[in-house]
């Protein structure tokens, strides 16, 4: 085997090295994407919790004026 089929292997290993770490650059960037929108979703529902309470709440409310004003 001559020289220039290990010019050309270690060319292929290279650029098979680079593209390896081009997909794994992207890939953790979807992972922080990923996390962000966890985070997001984990949020949401407390806020949808806390507005069924509110909810409650003012119907809780509405019901005890209406009960006083008959």
């Amino acid at each position: 085997m001559g020289t220039e089929f290990w010019i050309q292997m270690i060319v292929y290993a290279v650029s098979l090295g680079s593209f390896g770490g081009v997909v794994l650059t992207k890939l953790n960037n979807l992972e922080k994407k990923q996390d962000k929108h966890n985070g997001l979703i984990e949020r949401m529902v407390v806020v949808e919790q806390s507005v069924k309470s509110a909810h409650r709440r003012i119907d809780e409310i509405k019901e005890s004026e209406h009960y006083y004003e008959d």
